[in-house]
């Protein structure tokens, strides 16, 4: 954290990636039958030359942080969807082939207090996700601005645990005071990294499975989050905004002991999975943040509204590892997120505004990739 934005009427949800719903002004599986997956290509733009398909997978509410079990077999996912019968963001599992205009996905967190970033644990039967529920059972405030600026609050209530798919806790990973979230798994199946402000920042951690042996991994003031493994298990991509300025630093520090962040201004970052070779890989302006290793290892998909001059749309962007071939993937008026590859490569699910209608949802959609 992920961790849910609104931008203007579109939605960002905080990631692991981080996220929760707010409203962001002028922020200046693989599936079982081709049938399935081809059924709505009128969704694909017609510059999005890296669809071959496209197929929307649901229809109301703000639903994001979808991700695949190793298997690429099921999705987890957050959604706020009030028609669900929940209040804030809560963590739904779903097949790969399945939609749900008619149908209710179930609900795999206990369905207190708000949850975010769920990821499938190596066993496919198991997922880790960040919850407030032992803080308390009811969802905790959102604030969207402070000072007449947009924010993204920390929550110091969130811990990380472990559900089985039928929803019950299995295990607490973390017990630290403080903010411990955006919790993601290592295609190795040996490690996690996670955000935490246990050293007094938002620093990135690794830990083992079963949340022996932290790590710090960075050791720089400004928010450290969003990471994700490469897929071969030996680097790190993330997202951060570190301010540079008296000015900035103050205002982060203020911010962050208040529980809040700005997530405006956010460029991406990368570093070997122990945290040594770190280096900033983007540096384009505005918010930059989502990213996820390409299957070959050697681009990153991610989100960005660099190109907007009123704070939206935000579209999904691939770039090397080394910074060059900056190429558009999507070409959308509102929002793209959150893209995520299936473990075989073939599938992208990402979160989108588009075919909504007009309204503010953000739904979830599976394309078949093609390079």
């Amino acid at each position: 954290m992920k961790n849910s934005l609104l931008i203007a009427g579109l939605v960002l949800l905080i990631s692991c990636k981080n996220t929760s719903e707010k409203e962001i002004e002028n922020t200046s599986s693989e599936t079982t039958t081709e049938t399935n997956i081809t059924a709505q290509d009128t969704l694909i733009y017609p510059e999005e030359v890296h669809f071959k398909s496209i197929r929307q997978v649901t229809f109301g509410g703000d639903n994001a942080e979808a991700y695949w079990s190793f298997d690429d077999s099921k999705l987890v996912f957050q959604s706020n969807y009030k028609e669900w019968g929940v209040a804030c963001d809560q963590m739904f599992l779903m097949d790969a082939a399945a939609s749900f205009k008619d149908k209710k996905p179930p609900m795999v967190s206990t369905g207190k207090g708000r949850t975010t970033c769920a990821y499938f644990m190596p066993d496919n039967k198991h997922i880790v996700y960040a919850s407030t529920h032992l803080v308390d059972e009811n969802c905790p405030e959102a604030p969207l601005r402070k000072n007449g600026k947009y924010v993204w609050p920390v929550y110091d209530s969130f811990d990380i645990f472990v559900s089985d798919l039928e929803g019950n806790i299995t295990a607490q990973l973390t017990n630290e005071p403080g903010y411990d979230a955006e919790a993601t798994v290592s295609p190795k199946g040996d490690k996690i990294v996670f955000t935490s402000t246990r050293s007094g920042d938002l620093e990135l951690y690794t830990m083992n499975l079963d949340g022996s042996d932290v790590k710090q991994i960075t050791n720089e003031l400004g928010y450290d989050g969003g990471a994700f493994f490469s897929p071969d298990g030996s680097k790190l991509i993330f997202r951060s905004s570190r301010p540079k300025t008296e000015e900035a630093i103050k205002e982060y520090k203020d911010m962050l002991a208040q529980g809040l962040v700005q997530p405006t201004e956010m460029e991406l970052y990368i570093c070997n999975a122990d945290g040594t070779g770190l280096r900033q890989l983007t540096n384009l302006g505005n918010a930059n943040w989502s990213p996820f290793f390409h299957p070959s290892g050697e681009k990153v998909l991610f989100s960005s509204n660099f190109e907007a001059e009123r704070g939206f749309p935000f579209n999904l962007y691939m770039i090397d590892l080394d910074g060059k071939n900056l190429k558009r993937v999507t070409h959308g008026e509102t929002f793209d997120a959150f893209p995520v590859f299936s473990n075989d490569g073939k599938y992208l699910v990402f979160s989108s505004n588009r075919n909504n209608g007009g309204t503010r949802d953000t739904n979830l959609f599976i394309a078949e990739w093609q390079d």
